[in-house]
Order: C-alpha cells, then structure tokens, then sequence
C-alpha cells in the first residue's frame, strides 16, 4: 500500500472526525461563546489570561505531544503489524482521545479552572481525590523512569551502526540546546530583542549546532546520561519557568513543526518499497508471547488516548480559554494533531521496516531514520535528518520531563501539606529517588529499564484517562447532560487497561509472586484504580437535583 494512503488517509479519517464527532461532543457539553471563561472573569496577567485560540493550539500541543505517540506506535507496529496500529490509533483518538483531553478541558474551565483531581474531590468525594493524587504520583514515576532510559538510549555510541553512530553527537547537540534555551530565556526575560528577531537567531543557532554537534560527540555511558538527565529534571523543576522551561518549550516547538512538515513531505512523496502482502516482522525490543488484546492499545499509549494530557488541559490549558466554543480547537484539535504524529511514526517504521533496517534499531533510531529518509527527498543530507530526528525525538522527552517531574512535586506536597522551600526540595527529591534507584540498579547485560517498565507506563497512563472520564461522566450525569459520551470510553479503557494491568501480574503469580517492582506496582495501580472506580461509581448512582445545585453553589 502506497504511504500516502496511510499517512494522508489517516490525515483525512481525523480531520472527518474533528468536523462531525468534534461538533457533536461539543453539542453535549454545550458550548457557549457568550458564557464568562476563568481566563475572561480571572484575568491577572500571570496564570490565568486569555489567548487566541490558534496561539493557544500551538501552546497545548506543544506541551501533551511527547515522545509516547513516538515509541508508542513503533513498538505496537512492530509486534502487532501497522494496519491494526493505525486503526486504533485513528478510531481511539477520535473516539476517546479527543473527548478525554475536550472532557477533561471543559470540566476544568467550568469549575473556575480548579485541577482534574478538584473536580474529583467536588463531584465524587475528598477521599477519591487522594486515591487519585496518589496514582498520579505513581504514574508520573514511571514516566520519568521510561523517558529518561530512553533519552540515555538515544545517547550512547552504539558502535554496530558503524558510520551511522549518530547517538554521542546529538548528546552534545542537546547540551547546546538547553545552553541555547537558558539564552534566550534571559534575552527574553530582559526584552533586549523582539520575539521574531531571537527566534530566527535562536532557530539558526539549533541548525547550526545539529550539523556541529557530530563534529564534537560526547561519548558517555548508559548510566552516566541517566544520571545527568535525572539531574537535570531535579533542577529544571525547582528553577523559575522562564529561565529555561519556556524557552526550551518555544525553540522545541519549531523541531516539533518540522518534524510534522518532514512527515507530511515523507507521505506525499517518499516511496519505500512495500512487497505485496508484506507484513513487518517481529521485533527484538517487545517481549514474544503478548496477545494483541489488550496489549496493542496500551502499547501505542498516548498515540491514541492519555491520560496525562488531562493534567495539561486542567493545570494550564483551561486558565487561556478566551471563549467556550475555543475549546474544541483546542482541546479536541489537539489530540488529533497528537494522533497525526503517531501516524508519522507508524510512516517511519513502514519506511525502516520495508527497506529491511527496523529488525535491529531501537525507536529512537526508526523515527530517526525515518524522518531523514523523508527529508531527502527535499535534498535535506541523509545525516543531518538522522541527527535531526534524534534530537527531535529527545526534545519531545525533554518536554514530559520537565512537565512530569513539576507536577510530580506539585501533587507530593499536596498529599503531605509540605510547603516553602523545604517542601520544593524534598517533593522533587522524593520523586526522583525511584526512578534513580531502579536505573543505577540494573545488572549489566540486563534488558534496559524502558523495555520492562512501558507495558506498565501504557497502561497506567491510560488508565489515568479512564478515570477522568469517570469523573467527567458523574459531572455530565449531574449536569443532566448526554454522559454516554464519556461513560462509553470510560468503560472501554477500564476493560483494556484493567486487563492489561491484569495480564501483567498473571505470570508473577504463577512464579510464586517472587518480588519484582515492575508487578508490585502493577497490582498497586490496580487495586488505586479499582477503589477509585468504585467510588465513582456510588457518587454516579446516588446523584441527585439537590447535588446539582449544591454543587452549582461551590464553583
């Protein structure tokens, strides 16, 4: 099958779905362009200010997209063959996806644009909220566990690539990223230039220093990169955001864009050679043995549905949404765009694997190569696109980092009422510590920490997600509203991701359940999950027109 068929066919089905589903979810939770948002009544310039829906589109998918809908549909692709990965990443997105990040979005703002977890506390009960704080937390853990193995991986010589050994260069490439960031964070700060004259500046210097970053490569090992990078995230989460979160999200923001302009390039005119009936084989990262339900969903993860970009649209999101009807663009748009980049995945691996060089590469490598494949065609050196695509791949983790060890502080001093500095610190060290602990733990030769701990990430992110929408639907309920909307999703990922958690821990307990972190967690997130549901459920049941107007009266 052609790619264009695959890339811009599954380009057209979200744009379809954006038009007719988009419009019908905004129908139920009725849109009002007329109606006060927290950014309108709230405004102080600071947190909560009103932004045009098109610059606040960029803003939110810069901050939800990461390196999940990247590995994500590589992984699945390669066990699981692309045509079933991209049709759950299609349908899931329109479906689920989009109507958890629009859900989760419109709940917020409609609560003067209190958090996720407030709404929980105010529509199901303050100790469902805990329970929810807590998996959060968890969760969070994992994702810095998963991304930072992952950004070493990408990192490190790999010497059996021979000339192609890109990883150490684009580590160094990286460094002058961050140094490049903390410039234009203080030239911006002290308003020294205009925005669109440092951009180009800051633009110019990233190209530069791509091509100069493969002249000087900064050959570390594994476990050093995992501790530079775990530094890093310490130091990022307790510095203001303008000195280096800002500026590095405003310059990544662009890599993001190219890669997705690299990808539209690759659909329309790159042509792997694609044998008749050729199925990809399978692959050496992912364990043999899974099946593919429920395994293929929470693999491709946020490719199609997360439940971290519901802690986006509650936390920052919400606080810019000039009017209601924004929050389609916004919101639901987003995920869709996320989608898109699942899709240039999944177009990178087809390209790889028919060309017979995925077998053996690790994703980083597969979206590398992919995107440089497709860059040729515009004349773009096959090296510097390969160079490109790592540090792309990097930035994206960068920013789930940054955004996943900030609020894993924010939510540890919530639950312990830690505050003042003594509370930053130690909220930053404690959510650290696992991550650091588990990867200075692992044995040489051991498989690397990412490979054991994703079917778990997957799976508790998007179980993440089944819980917002359970929230979500208790409030539609109240609100005598269309709830099937959020209740039907919500009960889709419960089944996938409580199975998945499920099938996990079903071996350890044939071994015995002989200690492993990776299994203790699992059944942990399971057992939150379920309390959880089940108190959902009786606040769903017991609802009544006196809650409705209780609760009117609190937001």
């Amino acid at each position: 099958m052609p790619l264009v068929v695959i890339g811009l066919g599954g380009a057209l089905a979200l744009a379809l779905g954006y038009i007719f589903y988009g419009r019908f979810v905004g129908r139920v939770f009725g849109l009002d362009p007329k109606r006060v948002t927290p950014a309108v009544a709230m405004n102080d310039g600071n947190d909560y200010v009103p932004a045009k829906p098109v610059i606040l589109l960029g803003q939110h998918f810069a901050a939800i997209a990461a390196v999940g809908p990247i590995a994500g549909p590589i992984l699945a692709a390669g066990k699981y063959g692309w045509a079933l990965s991209w049709i759950w990443v299609v349908l899931g997105a329109i479906f689920i996806g989009a109507v958890h990040d629009f859900s989760a979005l419109m709940a917020s703002v409609r609560h003067q644009a209190r958090s996720i977890a407030e709404v929980v506390g105010i529509h199901i009960n303050p100790f469902a909220q805990k329970i929810f704080l807590v998996f959060i937390w968890l969760s969070l853990l994992y994702v810095i566990l998963v991304f930072t193995d992952l950004t070493a991986a990408a990192f490190i010589s790999r010497p059996e690539l021979g000339e192609q050994n890109f990883g150490p260069g684009v580590a160094t490439t990286s460094i002058f990223y961050l140094i490049l960031a903390l410039g234009m964070g203080a030239v911006m700060r002290k308003n020294k230039l205009s925005l669109s004259l440092l951009t180009i500046i800051g633009v110019g210097l990233l190209l530069f220093f791509i091509r100069l970053g493969q002249h000087f490569p900064l050959a570390l090992g594994l476990k050093t990169w995992q501790i530079i990078i775990l530094g890093y995230c310490f130091v990022v989460s307790v510095i203001p955001l303008w000195t280096l979160l800002q500026p590095r999200g405003y310059l990544g923001g662009f890599l993001l864009y190219a890669s997705l302009a690299a990808g539209i390039v690759g659909f329309l005119f790159y042509r792997p050679a694609i044998p008749s009936g050729w199925t990809p084989p399978d692959t050496h990262w992912i364990p043999t043995g899974v099946t593919v339900f429920p395994f293929l969903f929470t693999t491709i993860a946020c490719g199609a549905c997360s439940g971290f970009h519901g802690l986006v649209s509650s936390g920052t999101t919400s606080k810019q949404i000039a009017k209601e009807t924004d929050a389609k663009i916004v919101g639901y748009g987003g995920m869709l765009l996320e989608a898109f980049v699942a899709l240039v995945a999944l177009g990178a691996f087809i390209t790889m694997s028919a060309e017979g060089k995925a077998a053996h590469l690790s994703p980083d490598e597969i979206y590398a190569r992919g995107l440089a494949a497709f860059m040729t065609v515009g004349g773009i050196p096959y090296a510097f696109g390969v160079s490109f695509g790592k540090l792309a791949f990097a930035t994206f983790i960068y920013d789930t980092l940054d955004v996943s060890t900030r609020l894993g502080r924010y939510i540890f001093q919530e639950l312990t009422g830690l505050a003042g500095p003594s509370g930053k610190y130690l909220g930053t060290g404690v959510t650290m510590a696992l991550p650091l602990i588990i990867l200075l733990a692992a044995k040489p030769g051991a498989p690397p920490a990412w490979k054991a701990y994703w079917p778990l990430f997957g799976a508790s992110n998007q179980l993440l997600a089944c819980l917002t929408l359970a929230a979500v639907t208790v409030w539609l309920k109240k609100e005598k509203r269309q709830w099937l909307v959020t209740a039907i999703p919500c009960a889709f990922m419960a089944v996938v991701t409580l199975a998945a958690l499920a099938g996990i821990n079903i071996n350890w307990i044939k071994g015995g359940l002989t200690f492993s972190l990776v299994n203790a967690a699992g059944a942990l997130l399971f057992l939150l999950a379920i309390v959880f549901l089940y108190q959902a459920g009786k606040a769903f049941l017991t609802t009544t027109a006196h809650d409705k107007a209780k609760i009117r009266a609190t937001v």
